[in-house]
């Protein structure tokens, strides 16, 4: 009988009045913060004010998992949340429920353990203790769980603001990106003869959103031309940047000089002192005269492009190293091919014949060989078209490893 008179006493009437109240207005004022796009810091001040200051909760550790297990608050402690592993003494704990670490000390330190999950998915663990002398609020499963759902809010909230502040970082970057993959699309020809002349036709399809491969044809005059496939070291936005650099000095080296020579030496200093020595670039390069039908060109450590006259395939490999590779290039050979009536050229970048199947077999320059062989009767653009069906065939389910860029060229 007595227990029934204390517990409606009114004393004890106010004081579960006064809890609920704390209850409601602790989650109106995380709410609120919540809403007003508080930083992490003012989150974790209000749960520490609601649970030291409201709740008498004399120590307190939390532990987020944030890419790993870390404590973003404590206080009434010093060191103690380093000794524990939240891994070995942590994880098995499901529900609320006191602890028991291995470590004595420890054990005296924290009395319950409070878990965060969402679904199956552990967020938080939150260690308190030093409840012993607080009569006003006992360490009961009465008012744990209230704890528990604070902390769940917090952690929740910050975890939020996070995907919230990666999600914008995510979209400025594909904004960004989307945007360089424009400026990229400007640096290729807007258009390429497709006469009684010449026949030419490119592809390019970037690894990511910009790649570093390149393809390009110039008018040097009216009986002469220039065209030219290359290819940066690495991949993406920085490879991308450097390539557009490289056509830039490209077409303005081509206004004060003709001479591969000179243009590929002049090309290499640029590049170093763009890349630093971090990437180089490989170049095929070649002029056309019409009237005498002579192909002169400098093949930079690129990947041999291929000459088809009729059923006779050959490779264009002379010229010196990479771009980028050395301060200076001190052997430039140029190349000199006499052109016949029907000559194609086919230049590409190693992202074609390098691309594997599901056994790990490249395409390779043999296969390449043999669809230009066997196709002499297309023209240029269902020539590249045919090459490209024929290597996402091949690939299967594997993905496309880098960069491929594609130009082709006859000469009628």
């Amino acid at each position: 009988m007595s227990n029934t008179s204390d517990m409606s006493s009114p004393l004890n009437k106010n004081f579960s009045k006064r809890i609920k109240d704390i209850k409601l207005n602790s989650l109106l004022e995380i709410t609120k913060a919540i809403n007003l796009n508080s930083s992490t810091e003012q989150l974790l001040q209000i749960l520490e004010n609601v649970l030291k200051t409201e709740l008498n909760i004399g120590k307190l550790v939390l532990f987020s998992n944030e890419n790993g297990w870390k404590c973003i608050l404590k206080y009434g402690v010093g060191e103690e949340e380093k000794e524990i592993d939240v891994e070995k003494d942590l994880l098995p704990i499901h529900e609320i429920s006191t602890t028991n670490f291995s470590d004595g000390t420890l054990s005296k330190t924290f009395e319950i353990v409070i878990p965060v999950f969402h679904k199956t998915v552990p967020l938080a663990y939150v260690l308190i203790g030093d409840l012993e002398d607080k009569v006003e609020l006992s360490p009961t499963i009465k008012h744990l769980p209230f704890v528990q759902t604070l902390a769940s809010i917090i952690v929740v909230a910050i975890e939020n603001k996070k995907l919230a502040k990666e999600n914008i970082r995510q979209a400025a970057m594909r904004k960004e990106l989307e945007l360089a993959s424009e400026m990229q699309s400007m640096l290729f020809p807007t258009s390429l003869p497709q006469d009684k002349v010449l026949d030419t036709s490119a592809f390019y399809l970037p690894h990511q959103e910009v790649g570093g491969d390149y393809y390009d044809f110039i008018w040097l005059n009216k009986n002469e031309c220039a065209f030219c496939v290359a290819d940066v070291s690495g991949k993406g936005v920085a490879a991308a940047l450097l390539m557009s650099n490289f056509q830039a000095n490209l077409r303005v080296l081509f206004n004060q000089t003709t001479s591969l020579t000179e243009l590929v030496r002049e090309l290499n200093s640029k590049v170093m002192a763009s890349a630093k020595g971090e990437k180089f670039i490989t170049l095929f390069i070649a002029k056309y005269n019409l009237i005498t039908r002579t192909l002169t060109y400098v093949n930079a450590a690129h990947n041999p492009p291929l000459v088809s006259i009729g059923n006779s395939i050959s490779l264009l490999k002379t010229g010196c190293t990479g771009l980028g590779m050395f301060d200076e290039i001190t052997k430039i050979k140029e190349g000199i091919v006499n052109i016949t009536s029907g000559t194609s050229i086919v230049c590409y970048t190693d992202g074609l014949v390098e691309l594997e199947n599901d056994n790990s077999e490249d395409f390779g320059i043999e296969s390449l060989k043999n669809i230009i062989r066997e196709n002499q009767h297309l023209d240029m653009k269902e020539l590249n078209r045919l090459i490209m069906q024929t290597i996402i065939t091949y690939k299967q389910s594997m993905p496309y490893i880098d960069d491929i860029a594609l130009f082709s060229i006859r000469m009628h």
